[in-house]
This record gives C-alpha cells, sequence and structure tokens, in this order.
C-alpha cells in the first residue's frame, strides 16, 4: 500500500512540473532577426565598404550587448538593443548594394562614354 501511494505521489508530482514547464512563458531572447540580418550584411560584403562595416560592426555589439543584457534580467533593454542591432544590420546591407549598384552604373557610364569614342 505504501508503495501504491508512494507511486501516485510520484507520478502526481512528475505531472505537476511537466504541466508547470509546459504553461511557462519563454524567457529565451529571440535574437534570430538580428542574427539573419547581420549575416546577410556579410553575405553582401557589408565589411568591404566602410560605412556599411561601421553598422554591421554596430548590429554585432549591439546583439552581444542584448545578449548581456538578458543574462542580467533587463529584458526591455535587450529588445531595445535588438531592435537597433536589426536596423543597422539592414542599413548595413543596404549600404553595400547601394555601394555595387553605384560601381556598376559607373561602369556603365564609362562604356558608353568609349563607345562614344569609338564611333567619333
Amino acid at each position: 500500500m505504501r508503495t501504491h501511494l508512494f507511486f501516485v505521489g510520484s507520478l502526481f508530482c512528475v505531472g505537476s512540473l511537466l504541466l508547470a514547464a509546459g504553461c511557462a512563458t519563454s524567457t529565451g531572447l529571440r535574437t534570430e532577426a538580428s542574427t539573419s540580418g547581420i549575416r546577410a550584411a556579410e553575405e553582401v560584403g557589408a565589411s568591404k565598404v566602410p560605412q556599411a562595416a561601421l553598422h554591421l560592426q554596430l548590429a554585432k555589439e549591439e546583439l552581444e550587448h542584448a545578449k548581456g543584457w538578458a543574462a542580467n534580467g533587463d529584458k526591455d533593454r535587450a529588445a531595445s538593443l535588438l531592435l537597433r542591432a536589426e536596423a543597422d544590420a539592414e542599413l548595413a546591407v543596404a549600404l553595400s548594394r547601394e555601394d555595387a549598384e553605384k560601381s556598376e552604373a559607373l561602369a556603365a557610364i564609362e562604356r558608353v562614354r568609349n563607345l562614344r569614342q569609338d564611333n567619333n
């Protein structure tokens, strides 16, 4: 009888713990958008464009600071820094693309000039 009560009590405790764990809100930091933005900036070559490299570095630092604030329990400040990191990463991507498009446009202008000179 005692083993039966112990078994039932153990099941009740385990069930309660599982229920509590399932209902608990997630306290994890959502860094996916920031990290994917940083990865995208790195892939488009942001480190080769000075202004883009600056914003890429800012995004990386803000992500690390956000992780630190989250570890210290300040989720609001961490969330704010994550938004800034995401914005800086997006800006780094945009600046990198702008630089690439500007280079392509200048090359096209140079080709047109060469064609005009050849025709004259």
